[in-house]
């Protein structure tokens, strides 16, 4: 049985090791664990900075070129090697016995369409981004999720998605992602919101996740007399222009940017935060969101895509706009310091639905996938 993977996810291959993004590299284990011909279809080549993991097996990779759309020179060369992509996908798909798409991106996008020729074959997607059909996207992503959901050009599919939405189709599966197994469940002391309040950002530096809001965030609270931290752990291009404000501010000994860590590190921070601030403008299924809770650290969260469900509409933390102002995000925070009750019930409600859905649960489901397909 070979099982074909295609994704956008470069595979880079080093000491003899085939390594690629560590989130994407962790959950594939648990899908290639089934087959022992394993496949995969992505570009080979980054030349950016790339939190990896290795594959840890020998697989077969197919190599491509990666698309991109930023310059005129770009869209040339993605138009001149389509052709060759497009060849590759059609003879390995053709090859195998279960086609397995990472979607949205640029080669998922052409995976969307090749599989219309191949009706009879078993295959699963995943839909990484954001599948909330009201949510504002850019045009590929609303092709892919179209072709997707379209039951008589898409055959013998399932596509898991994140969230339970009204109105899908019958191949359109609710599912999520796990990063805890059980037995890494473990007793987490009563946090009393007390003396210092911690708070934890965790997530790329970049426009779209607004690191910048919860720094401004805790200057305020500061500002108000509320001893708090803030703890950033992640790395992007706006790293710089928070540390110039914390700087500037001269917030050195509230807040602190740690960069990317190992994930025992941030497993131990979420312990000990009170708080997670996490106002994303968009997001597939917030792994962090859920990360938190398990650890009885209470999300404030936008509520972008599947985010709701996860804390039942604003049970298991707060649910804000993700153009929500400093002011507000404040009050949400006092109003939890002031009625320490609701903060308790919450967190202890927001890690009892986290820690149901461990890696062991998610193994599972991908097993009973794979058999039903």
């Amino acid at each position: 049985m070979r099982f074909l993977i295609i994704s956008d996810a470069p595979v880079l291959k080093k000491e003899n090791k085939l390594f690629s993004y560590a989130p994407y590299v962790n959950e594939m284990k648990l899908w290639i664990k089934h087959f022992e011909d394993v496949v995969l279809v992505s570009p080979t080549k980054y030349n950016k900075e790339l939190l990896v993991e290795s594959f840890d097996r020998n697989l077969k990779v197919s190599s491509i070129p990666s698309i991109s759309l930023i310059s005129f020179l770009e869209i040339l060369k993605s138009v001149l090697v389509l052709p060759y992509i497009l060849f590759k996908l059609f003879l390995n798909m053709y090859m195998s016995d279960h086609i397995h798409i990472r979607s949205p991106g640029s080669i998922g996008l052409l995976a969307c369409f090749v599989q219309i020729f191949f009706p009879f074959t078993p295959k699963t997607a995943k839909y990484a981004g954001n599948w909330d059909p009201k949510s504002k996207q850019p045009l590929s992503y609303k092709i892919q999720k179209w072709i997707l959901s379209n039951t008589f050009l898409t055959r013998k599919m399932k596509v898991l998605v994140y969230g339970n939405w009204p109105l899908q189709t019958k191949n359109i599966i609710p599912f999520f992602t796990a990063s805890y197994s059980q037995n890494e469940i473990e007793a987490v002391s009563k946090k009393e919101l007390k003396d210092l309040i911690r708070l934890i950002y965790v997530g790329g530096l970049t426009v779209g996740k607004q690191p910048l809001l919860s720094v401004q965030t805790i200057h305020e609270l500061i500002n108000k007399g509320y001893q708090v931290q803030l703890d950033i752990y992640g790395d992007g291009i706006m790293r710089n222009e928070v540390e110039n404000y914390v700087k500037s501010n001269q917030l050195e000994k509230s807040i602190f940017l740690h960069g990317n860590q190992p994930k025992n590190v941030v497993k131990e921070a979420y312990k000990e935060a009170h708080f997670l601030l996490f106002i994303s403008k968009s997001e597939g299924w917030p792994k962090v969101v859920a990360e938190a809770m398990f650890w009885k650290c209470l999300p404030i969260s936008s509520k972008v895509s599947c985010v709701p469900y996860m804390l039942d509409d604003g049970s298991r933390g707060s649910l804000v706009e993700a153009n929500v102002s400093k002011e507000a995000l404040v009050k949400i925070i006092i109003e939890y310091i002031k009625n320490e009750n609701i903060y308790q019930k919450e967190v202890l409600a927001a890690q009892n639905w986290a820690q149901s859905y461990t890696l062991d649960t998610f193994e599972a489901e991908i097993q009973n996938i794979l058999l039903d397909a």
